[in-house]
């Protein structure tokens, strides 16, 4: 049955409550925030603060948040559990609301998944009479929530329609990602096992046949790239496949595009001594001032360590060490943005833009309370790529 506004809400089914006091039962006569998160979701975190302002707001009138952790990562439930609390103790130790963990998967059946809400942050608003109200983002919460709490939401044609609407996309993506999932298991069975034998002809293979369906995922396009010119050296086919990756990336404005194509022509853990030395800087330059309109070094909130460690390494291999240094230092300043990052990502982004940092300035550096030395290593090559060069030079 598919959960949607007046079906009655389901039960709170956690494993344990980390913060608040237990909860067995959704009482009569309150409003439920009842708010799905993650600490490794950024969008999740960065709304916590906006449902400690609407728990002290509406308290008064009867509103309780329930945030519930039901996507949390790791191997077991102890370890997940652990970790959730020392995050909460270390990013909110004064928490005004309850917070529920859940690793059995309960939660996410009896409520995401029978309400087509396939991301997170997702809130349900629980009405007096314990029947759901409204099932959406939590940046919609300031317009719907005081309307439930004077009673004149369910009742307006403007919470039918958005049902109506959202129960109407929810059907349309569960279709889109069954399809997916039933193209893309036979090319996911193929390609794991040949990209951990490095047996790139048929790794290649599989990512062909996903492009030729999905030209549009940029994950496959990379890999495409990828496969071609750096697993595979063959610069006869890879080459225009990187000049319609640059292309496309370019004209959708795309700055993961951008930084995917980039990291093809500059990542330093490459080797690049393959490509044609003009070519290959040339396309780092439109790459570049392409994606220094969209995310301009004045404007500071944006998150650059997506794209300037790149565009930093095209920089200072064209001899512009100053601005390779400076984007660099950038790239850190923004991982303290004001939009949240999961820590297990900003300490590898972290420890990857200390490092480059590092070598370019062949001084040790640091960021806050890590470091890095200069170092001087090759480009990491395949097995494949070892035997060769050993066969050139002999």
């Amino acid at each position: 049955m598919v959960l949607r506004m007046e079906s009655p809400a389901p039960p709170i089914k956690v494993e344990n409550w980390l913060r608040g006091q237990p909860l067995t039962n959704l009482q009569s006569g309150k409003v439920y925030i009842v708010e799905f998160w993650a600490t490794w979701c950024g969008s999740c975190v960065a709304a916590m603060p906006h449902l400690v302002q609407l728990q002290e707001k509406y308290k008064d009138s009867g509103l309780e948040v329930l945030g519930v952790a039901a996507h949390e990562r790791a191997r077991t439930a102890d370890e997940v559990r652990t970790k959730l609390d020392a995050w909460l103790t270390e990013k909110f130790s004064n928490l005004n609301y309850r917070i529920g963990f859940d690793y059995t998967g309960e939660m996410n059946k009896l409520w995401m998944d029978a309400s087509f809400s396939g991301e997170i942050p997702t809130s349900f608003v629980v009405d007096r009479d314990g029947h759901i109200a409204f099932i959406g983002r939590p940046t919609q919460l300031d317009d719907v929530l005081p309307k439930v709490l004077n009673g004149t939401w369910r009742t307006s044609e403007e919470a039918k329609a958005a049902d109506i609407e959202r129960i109407a996309e929810g059907e349309r993506r569960t279709r889109e990602t069954t399809r997916e999932r039933a193209l893309t298991k036979p090319i996911f069975a193929k390609l794991a096992p040949a990209m951990k034998a490095e047996d790139w002809a048929t790794a290649l293979s599989a990512v062909e046949e996903a492009v030729a369906m999905m030209p549009d995922d940029i994950n496959f396009r990379v890999l495409h790239a990828d496969l071609l010119l750096h697993k595979m050296h063959d610069m006869r086919t890879g080459l225009p496949v990187l000049r319609q990756l640059v292309r496309n990336a370019i004209d959708k404005k795309s700055e993961v595009w951008m930084a995917g194509a980039m990291r093809q022509l500059f990542d330093p853990t490459n080797d690049n001594s393959y490509f044609p030395p003009a070519e290959r800087l040339a396309m780092g330059k439109e790459l570049s001032e392409h994606i220094l309109a969209l995310n301009p070094p004045h404007r500071g909130d944006g998150p650059k360590f997506l794209s300037y460690g790149a565009l930093a390494q095209y920089y200072y291999e064209s001899g512009n060490k100053d601005r390779a240094i400076e984007l660099i230092e950038l790239a850190l300043k923004s991982l303290d943005g004001p939009e949240p990052i999961p820590d297990e990502l900003k300490q590898h982004v972290l420890s990857l833009l200390l490092q480059t940092l590092a070598n370019y300035k062949g001084e040790k550096v640091c960021y806050g309370a890590f470091c890095a030395a200069p170092e001087n290593k090759s480009p990491k090559l395949s097995k494949r790529s070892r035997r060769r060069r050993k066969r050139e030079k002999g």
